[in-house]
């Protein structure tokens, strides 16, 4: 710490990282021992984080990640979006194909960011807030096959007809950015993806992952 930062705000910050990290939730007691002080000051950042609806406690007095979170959340994907489109202008350019960012939602695959190519006859139609499962098309099974895979490089997904008639995509997940698990990739009305298609994805997907870092 520095006399610039707030002990505390680093505190309850820990707090919540520590929190998302868990499935089951976490007691005071853990949570003391995990940041090294006493019970008394976990007590009061609880309390804290709880009035702002970031934290609450089951009755079995394990504390989670609150509501809270959510609507904070809300707002992660324009920042996303907006850093993340250079990349995907340039793959769809490239490519000649339309080109999207996907990110997890729950069970399912949500397109947050399409670009479409400028200089083509025609390209798949493929619209931000598109929703899929993530068993069923590029995208999802991209990040599907990054939580298998033991690799920092999982590859890329390729797929046929899965989510439109005539349609196949190619996707590769984003890897190394915390807290966001999504893929990025293109559409494109052909009955096999080129070679060089899943490549170039693979590279935009990194450019998008240092973007968000």
């Amino acid at each position: 710490m520095t006399a610039e930062t707030s002990q505390t705000l680093d505190r309850g910050l820990r707090v919540l990282k520590l929190l998302a990290d868990t499935d089951h939730g976490l007691t005071v007691t853990e949570l003391s021992n995990k940041l090294g002080v006493n019970r008394t000051v976990v007590y009061r950042l609880l309390a804290t984080l709880e009035q702002h609806a970031l934290v609450r406690r089951d009755l079995g007095g394990r504390a989670r990640v609150g509501l809270g979170v959510l609507r904070l959340g809300r707002q992660v994907h324009p920042l996303v979006r907006e850093a993340a489109m250079p990349a995907l202008r340039s793959l769809a350019e490239d490519i000649g194909a339309t080109a999207h960012l996907t990110l997890v939602d729950g069970a399912e695959a949500l397109a947050v960011a399409v670009v479409e190519p400028t200089w083509t006859d025609y390209h798949v139609a493929y619209r931000a807030g598109f929703r899929h499962p993530l068993d069923r098309g590029a995208a999802g099974k991209a990040i599907l096959a990054a939580r298998q895979s033991k690799s920092n490089e999982p590859g890329y997904t390729l797929t046929h007809g899965e989510l439109e008639a005539g349609a196949s995509g190619a996707a590769a997940a984003l890897v190394g950015v915390t807290g966001i698990e999504g893929s990025v990739g293109v559409v494109m009305l052909a009955d096999s993806v080129p070679e060089r298609v899943g490549p170039r994805v693979m590279d935009a997907a990194r450019e998008v992952a240092d973007a968000l870092r």
